[in-house]
């Protein structure tokens, strides 16, 4: 794989301000690639990954549009655990394909961020295309009180949600830049980080 840029990889649990910082580079002039969007992008109607789903999932999990519908497709992984990992095998190989052929695409960005939510639990998959990996990071606590007030979600409900995620611990072993983004981190703070990285990344040669 030939890149003539810089490939970074930005994650960080729900509510550690990973999109704030992803958007703020993006400000910059710095391509993000969006783990996420893209999901949406194989999942919608006619997507890449529409066939794989309903050959493994059948037509339940399918709208008369031929998208995924969301709804069923959440009910069916919160009565069987294992449909999750089924449906992440089809899914997490064409997001990283798209990814990588987007970046190879855009070579007037000094460095590009792969925002990827998912990026420690699929490490195996995406250390090896990455230069570097920064994790945005603060307490579980503050992660908490966060989504609560963005989504109005029930503590009990985020918990579950973290459970599902690497812990702190396991993503700081696996950084190699940190934003803290933690208590007492104002918006002027986060962007400040963000903007000390973006210096040296623009130095940096892949």
């Amino acid at each position: 794989m030939s890149q003539t840029s810089l490939f970074i990889g930005l994650t960080g649990g729900i509510g550690s301000g990973k999109t704030t910082v992803s958007q703020y580079l993006a400000k910059q002039g710095i391509e993000v690639l969006d783990a996420d969007q893209i999901s949406r992008q194989l999942t919608a109607p006619n997507g890449l990954a529409m066939d794989q789903i309903r050959e493994v999932f059948g037509d339940t999990v399918i709208t008369p549009e031929n998208a995924l519908d969301r709804d069923a497709m959440r009910t069916l992984v919160f009565s069987n655990p294992e449909v999750k990992q089924r449906l992440e095998q089809i899914i997490h190989p064409l997001v990283q394909q798209e990814m990588i052929s987007q970046a190879l695409r855009l070579h007037h960005s000094p460095y590009i961020i792969f925002d990827i939510p998912l990026l420690i639990e699929s490490i195996n998959r995406y250390r090896p295309l990455l230069n570097r990996i920064c994790v945005v990071d603060c307490e579980p606590e503050v992660q908490i009180e966060r989504v609560k007030k963005r989504n109005g979600l029930s503590e009990q409900t985020i918990r579950q949600i973290l459970q599902t995620q690497a812990s702190r611990e396991t993503r700081l072993l696996y950084a190699d830049d940190v934003i803290y983004n933690g208590k007492g981190i104002s918006l002027d703070k986060l962007q400040e980080q963000a903007y000390n990285f973006h210096i040296q990344w623009l130095k940096m040669k892949p």
